[in-house]
């Protein structure tokens, strides 16, 4: 299918039963709902699943997008609240920050590596602690690189109280890091 062509088109065309126009929608989007789904979900093994579970809600929704937004906001948002359901359901408490060991400059020694690895053991540990109305903001922002705006529409709020949550979530997670009197400790 023609690159150039515009997302609300190839919705347009899905809506008319093309097929065609729906895989390549899926192939524009697919890695930006696994990022997504594994970031909230955070196991391997379901991101498959969960992602084309996404993919299937998006296409019986299709009727339901709103172009004055941008399709990729649409889409984020789905494979949230619907990450957020199974996370519900299952009672899964795991939202990692993504994995700074895989942007080592691979220089580390043994030992530097393995420090690190503990660091973001720690991290995770502290943001899968966190309510979850602090967890969404700082994974959509800090993991998805989400704008303020992107997530007022992906969340429902407005952006004072997003921005809110993530300044308490951050205080959080340096309550839970960083020892008292030791702002270098991570």
């Amino acid at each position: 299918m023609d690159p150039e062509i515009s997302d609300i088109e190839l919705v347009n065309k899905c809506i008319k039963g093309d097929q065609d126009a729906f895989s390549e929608l899926v192939s524009r989007y697919k890695r930006l709902v696994f990022k997504v789904v594994y970031n909230v979900i955070n196991n391997e093994q379901e991101v498959n699943d969960i992602s084309q579970e996404v993919f299937l809600k998006v296409y019986k929704n299709l009727k339901a997008y709103n172009p004055e937004y941008k399709f990729s906001t649409w889409i984020v948002k789905i494979a949230t609240n619907h990450c957020l359901d199974v996370v519900r359901k299952k009672k899964v408490d795991a939202l990692p920050i993504d994995d700074a060991i895989d942007v080592s400059d691979k220089k580390d020694t043994p030992e530097e590596f393995y420090i690190r690895k503990e660091k973001v053991e720690k991290i995770r540990e502290a943001i899968s602690e966190l309510p979850e109305k602090y967890r969404i903001p700082i994974i959509l922002f800090h993991q998805n690189g989400l704008s303020y705006e992107e997530m007022t529409n992906i969340m429902n709020e407005p952006i004072t109280i997003i921005k809110n949550r993530l300044y308490r979530a951050r205080l959080m997670l340096k309550g839970k890091l960083v020892p008292e009197g030791k702002e270098g400790a991570l």
